[in-house]
């Protein structure tokens, strides 16, 4: 089709009605029919939109001007919302993330799992759904001698300097400012992706919410940091600091993290807890980043295996052990298993700070010793399944049909990986029972969700 025959043209402006949202928070409208895809819009909005890019069946728009707003706009309380790749929906009201993250998870199932008859629990949100997060992790840029620290923008590594994040805890913009003007005023190199020299390249902040405890860790491209005294000293002048590190990352990658910690001051890990239980957090440690709501759906996640007290239960991406450790006050036996070898050391000083004992966890890619497991004879009564963002392996999905759990509980990061694995145990004879989503991230187009699947 000639450009000239599309129903819409780039670079014209058109009016129009935003019917719904889509997957990345984005406003749907149609012109004449053809759909366009424009973010910062609002269902039920009337906008004035320029298109910038045409697609065979769809079309991409910039948002000129409201028309006629929606009732559930609001104005954001970040300044740099609508340039931050941190927020997508801060210009919704919280009652409408809720409501977008509930039917997100249910038309996931719909189109993904071919499943539509099944009730979708309308998302669990907060009380308070500012300064929930417990993780900073920002990259560092310089520019023209300026110091740039924040989030990446929007489908690019161009940094957003942030002053004041609305969903990090108070602490943290204190300390980021200190370690901005330390790293200005002593003139310490900043790192290049495309010439891979520099030394300072993420900054890494962990808090205890219940403990205080904080750890602030910079990741570098080298092994040693020039005037590290001067920060120590000044970090150490906030109330809770309690591990200062250096994370040595002299790869070229993306991944944020190297393998090698060492301490500048402090100590190598700091504690926080979820309900009872205390967890040992180090640099590289997985933990929830929104702790109220952890509890939520770790509990929820118990609530769904109605565990008696005589189950075998299989933590598989168990991390630093937070579900296995929830699930082994009521079960008999949990084996959990996690890839990173540090949260496999974290998860056994946790078993112990916490004095429990029929737990054991396992080192490797689940895909990988689950099968093996099962081969020497692994039965299990429950599998917890908690994978990453990409969902679960086909390997590991086979395996599990093997060893034929009465209940698999399944806690999900994203919707549509979810639903393609749900759609695989449905098939093979596993009935989808409950779905509960749970808002982990405000002010996000993500959600987390517990699902609970029983054998026929």
């Amino acid at each position: 089709m000639k450009t000239t025959d599309m129903i819409v043209q780039k670079n014209k402006c058109y009016t129009m009605v935003v019917e719904d949202l889509g997957s990345q928070g984005e406003g749907i409208g149609r012109i004449d029919g053809f759909a366009v895809f424009v973010e910062g819009a609002l269902p039920q909005e009337e906008i004035e939109v320029l298109i910038v890019k045409v697609n065979k069946n769809f079309a991409y728009g910039k948002l000129q001007k409201i028309l006629k707003p929606s009732p559930k706009r609001v104005s954001p309380l970040c300044d740099v919302a609508s340039k931050c790749g941190g927020c997508q929906l801060q210009h919704l009201n919280y009652e409408g993330q809720l409501q977008y993250k509930t039917k997100k998870v249910k038309m996931a199932l719909k189109k993904i799992a071919k499943i539509d008859d099944v009730e979708v629990l309308p998302a669990l949100g907060m009380q308070n759904c500012w300064r929930y997060r417990n993780k900073v992790q920002f990259p560092v840029k310089s520019d023209n001698q300026n110091v740039s620290i924040g989030f990446y923008g929007k489908r690019s590594h161009r940094i957003i300097d942030t002053q004041k994040c609305f969903l990090q805890h108070e602490i943290s913009d204190k300390i980021i400012e200190i370690i901005r003007e330390f790293l200005k005023e002593y003139h310490i190199s900043i790192y290049d992706e495309q010439s891979h020299k520099g030394l300072v390249r993420h900054i890494l902040v962990k808090i205890g919410f219940q403990t205080g405890q904080i750890m602030v860790c910079l990741v570098i491209n080298g092994k040693r940091l020039p005037h590290k005294e001067i920060l120590i000293q000044q970090l150490q002048n906030i109330k809770g600091m309690t591990s200062i590190v250096c994370n040595v990352n002299k790869e070229k990658t993306n991944v944020i993290l190297g393998k090698q910690n060492f301490v500048l001051w402090g100590k190598q890990s700091i504690i926080d807890t979820i309900g009872e239980l205390e967890f040992e957090i180090s640099p590289l440690s997985f933990f929830q980043v929104n702790p109220f709501q952890t509890n939520v759906l770790y509990q929820k996640a118990l609530e769904f295996a109605q565990l008696n007290g005589d189950e075998t239960v299989l933590d598989l991406y168990c991390g630093i052990g937070t579900i296995s450790l929830f699930f082994a006050q009521k079960a008999k036996y949990v084996l959990g298993n996690e890839i990173v070898a540090e949260a496999v050391e974290d998860a056994k000083r946790n078993a112990k700070r916490n004095h429990i004992e029929n737990v054991d966890f396992l080192q490797g890619a689940t895909e990988d010793v689950i099968p093996v497991l099962y081969e020497k004879g692994l039965q299990a009564d429950v599998v917890v399944l908690d994978p990453p963002r990409k969902g679960c392996d086909e390997r590991l999905l086979n395996t599990i049909l093997k060893i034929a759990p009465k209940k698999i509980v399944y806690v999900s990061c994203d919707p549509a990986t979810m639903a393609r694995d749900i759609k695989t145990f449905i098939e093979q004879g596993y009935c989808l029972n409950m779905v509960q989503p749970v808002d982990m991230f405000p002010h996000t187009i993500h959600v987390e969700t517990v699902i609970l699947l029983y054998k026929q």
